[in-house]
């Protein structure tokens, strides 16, 4: 097959491309252009897939129902499929998407037997999409399951790397540690300590899997702030004031970091002052218009 946007002096693509079009091709699909992108240069290709030997990465969020029906009725009335997806190949007979997860499961719905793809060689690229996928937006806690599933799949795939070497795939440290808190709880109220995390948690030192361990034990710390926290919630809850803010009140009044000026503490000391300001907080002094007028300036975090 001749390529397309080839340079000068490459008249074929390298082997290691062409063993993976042969793949394709055994693996019952169908290749059906080869090129060079127009902006680094990267040899890609074209093809229809077998629909199920496609599946997302391991590592990102979950299918969203809603938006995958809402995706299905649009193509099932369109009557044609004009997005095409982009996948890796990790090994033969398989090959994964980091950004077309909805339609994928669309075209599963529609009983279509093959997928409109943009092979990647590099499989390492797959990453670098999770981090740019905008199919569809995401809240705090699809994030962070998102980066802890990605983390998990390089601390086994790439344990001699840091948490540093892929600053830009996680974005942030602190949806790391939240990743760990959501696996646990779905319902963990993320969005109250991500502010506190966001100025603490840094990207950690050493090989992902023992930083993956350190990881472990910030997030059991979030767990027991957190616990306490809901203890004096309940408290305040018995005297009556039941408020959305309610939490964000007792968090803001707690936290080490409202006078923090030129220098910030340490993760450690940050949610071990935390956690102390939060057990000696004296509920019986807040009263529900305290919490009603902080609230003016403040909504209630988000999920």
């Amino acid at each position: 097959m001749k390529p397309f946007g080839q340079h000068p002096g490459d008249k074929e693509p390298p082997k290691a491309v062409g063993a993976l079009l042969q793949q394709v091709e055994t693996d019952g699909g169908h290749v059906l252009a080869v090129y060079r992108e127009p902006v680094g240069g990267h040899w890609q290709a074209f093809a229809l897939l077998p629909l199920d030997m496609v599946a997302p990465t391991p590592y990102q969020r979950d299918l969203s129902p809603t938006h995958s029906k809402r995706l299905t009725d649009v193509v099932r009335k369109l009557d044609r499929f004009v997005d095409p997806i982009v996948v890796v190949s990790p090994r033969p007979g398989v090959y994964w998407t980091p950004n077309g997860h909805h339609r994928r499961s669309a075209l599963e719905k529609l009983k279509a037997e093959l997928v409109p793809a943009i092979l990647v060689p590099e499989t390492d690229v797959a990453f670098q999409i999770l981090a740019l996928n905008t199919e569809k937006a995401h809240n705090l806690k699809e994030k962070s399951l998102e980066v802890i599933r990605m983390y998990r799949g390089l601390a086994e795939d790439r344990p001699r790397t840091s948490e540093e070497d892929w600053a830009f795939q996680f974005e942030s440290p602190h949806f790391a540690t939240l990743g760990l808190l959501y696996e646990e709880n779905k319902r963990f109220a993320g969005g109250a300590f991500a502010p506190i995390l966001k100025r603490v948690d840094k990207f950690l030192k050493g090989k992902l899997p023992s930083a993956l361990e350190e990881r472990g034990a910030r997030a059991l710390q979030v767990k027991a702030a957190d616990e306490a926290l809901g203890k004096a919630v309940a408290a305040l809850k018995k005297r009556g004031i039941r408020h959305p803010y309610v939490k964000n009140y007792v968090l803001a009044r707690t936290s080490p970091l409202t006078r923090a000026r030129k220098t910030v503490p340490t993760f450690d000391q940050a949610f071990a002052k935390l956690l102390a300001a939060i057990e000696a907080f004296d509920v019986a002094k807040v009263r529900y218009e305290d919490v009603q007028r902080a609230a003016v300036f403040a909504g209630p975090a988000g999920e």
